[in-house]
């Protein structure tokens, strides 16, 4: 969760049970074995109870009608973000007096998880119809879950909301204040205007109806409620899932501690939730695509006339967030500028913002500016660069397109290249008295494959099919799980 949004959360001693041990399967017994063989038989045993819940919960999912998933923070600490209750957990490190724990990242750059891309799979072949999420780290919307079909009952860190009109802003850097409070811009529809705030709960603010009716709704529907990385501690979001059972429905878990609510649900499994969710993509025949992080920003060119020497103008380059001038550019750490073939304009790197550059020039000679846009960390590349042609007699035509085909463009462009870094331009507007020429640019900034390594091992636990797999699958575990010596098995 993001540590910004611990630290401004209100002080609660009550926050339910903080520090549970993990539970992995095999049980905690199989570390006291000291018998090298049982050992093994034991937890070949246990791998295939593992792969008989995950292969259970595939065919639970394959015929469900209406499949609803809750989530908390655990299915987002594989992509860097703690959680809350665990053993190092948020609020068990500042209940053992050592405060908030250092994050792997920044909290906006993190990256959907295996889990997060598979709902949305699930959700695009129809299988999925609605996910109820607790956390506020904005990674559903990121991995590409419909705003319609997702409720976010705690906020969301990276969302404004207008209170007037109700018209909602996602933002890519987290928004300054939580607890539903004024923050610094306004709706940007000419007819309202009004201040807007910002949609993450503190501890004495009521669930979002909007948000409430829908998760009740869609879970009242549900013949499957499947739980992930939740502890299930926190009313009354926690008594969501219960709503199913009157109809008829089943729970599942997926957690590495155990809930409240296990003894009413139809299957636990006490293990990795990407690790589970991975599994059941195999088993269900269907693929993790990679997931393509794509960023907003505007170069915006003004040109100024001089009143004394026409034949000169001063202008300004300027390159800004799309969220107004006065916002961050979260992704962009410094700038290089350059103007290949005109020596006598001379070079400069940004490094702070806002990002501009001011030069004059003549009128008569159409320039080219070069920038070299370095990224900030977290980035799966490290740059890239844009080239910026200026002509101060022409004016170009306004033009738009549809941001949803442009995203589109540049996913399939990385995931062919491997890599990232490529951009677009999605807008150009022009602008008179002064002249400016606005244009946003669509980049793509990191890229994630759930088909390496990763996913090798989850396909290998989902499915043992094999002596191979079977004895990888026990390595991995013990590797993971089980402090003691390996030994070569023959």
């Amino acid at each position: 969760m993001s540590l910004g949004y611990a630290e401004k959360l209100s002080y609660r001693e009550d926050v339910g049970t903080v520090g549970m041990s993990e539970i992995f399967d095999p049980p905690d017994a199989l570390q006291q074995k000291k018998d090298v063989l049982r050992f093994w038989f034991s937890s070949m045993f246990s791998l295939f109870d593992r792969a008989m819940q995950i292969e259970q919960l595939a065919m639970m999912i394959h015929k469900s009608k209406h499949l609803v998933v809750f989530t908390g923070a655990g299915i987002s600490t594989s992509c860097g973000i703690p959680d809350f209750r665990g053993p190092k957990g948020i609020w068990t490190l500042q209940r053992e007096g050592k405060g908030v724990p250092e994050a792997s990242l920044p909290f906006d750059r993190a990256m959907p998880s295996i889990t997060h891309v598979a709902l949305v799979e699930l959700e695009k072949a129809g299988i999925l119809k609605f996910v109820i999420s607790q956390n506020v780290d904005s990674l559903h919307l990121r991995s590409g879950i419909p705003r319609e079909k997702l409720a976010e009952l705690h906020g969301n860190s990276f969302m404004e909301i207008c209170p007037k009109c109700r018209a909602e802003y996602l933002r890519d850097f987290e928004v300054e204040t939580i607890g539903l409070k004024e923050t610094s811009r306004r709706c940007s529809d000419v007819n309202c205007g009004a201040k807007l705030k910002d949609t993450v709960l503190d501890w004495e603010d009521a669930l979002p109806p909007k948000e409430m009716n829908a998760a009740e709704k869609h879970c009242r529907m549900a013949d499957i409620v499947l739980c992930l990385g939740t502890s299930l501690q926190i009313t009354p979001a926690c008594n969501l899932p219960l709503k199913c059972l009157r109809m008829g429905g089943k729970i599942v878990i997926v957690n590495l501690q155990q809930t409240p609510k296990d003894n009413k649900a139809s299957l636990v499994i006490r293990g990795l939730v990407d690790k589970v969710i991975a599994g059941v993509m195999h088993y269900l025949n269907l693929r993790i695509p990679p997931h393509v992080r794509v960023d907003l920003f505007e170069i915006i060119f003004t040109q100024f006339q001089r009143t004394s020497e026409k034949k000169y103008a001063k202008w300004t380059l300027r390159v800004s967030s799309v969220h107004g001038e006065r916002a961050q550019v979260p992704f962009i750490k410094s700038i290089e500028v350059s103007f290949p073939g005109r020596p006598k304009l001379k070079e400069v790197v940004l490094h702070q913002q806002p990002f501009v550059v001011k030069r004059e020039s003549l009128k008569t000679r159409p320039l080219k500016v070069f920038l070299k846009l370095n990224f900030s960390d977290g980035c799966g590349c490290q740059c890239t660069n844009i080239e910026v042609p200026i002509n101060f007699r022409a004016s170009l035509d306004n033009f738009n397109q549809d941001k949803n085909t442009v995203t589109r463009k540049l996913r399939d462009t990385s995931i062919q290249d491997q890599c990232c870094g490529q951009s677009l331009v999605v807008e150009k507007r022009i602008q008179s008295n002064p002249k400016r020429e606005m244009t946003v640019y669509a980049v793509a900034t990191n890229m994630v494959r759930y088909d390496g390594s990763l996913s090798s091992s989850h396909l290998s636990e989902a499915r043992p099919e094999s002596k191979y797999n079977l004895l990888k699958m026990q390595d991995d575990m013990i590797a993971d799980e089980v402090p003691v010596k390996k030994q070569k098995i023959q």
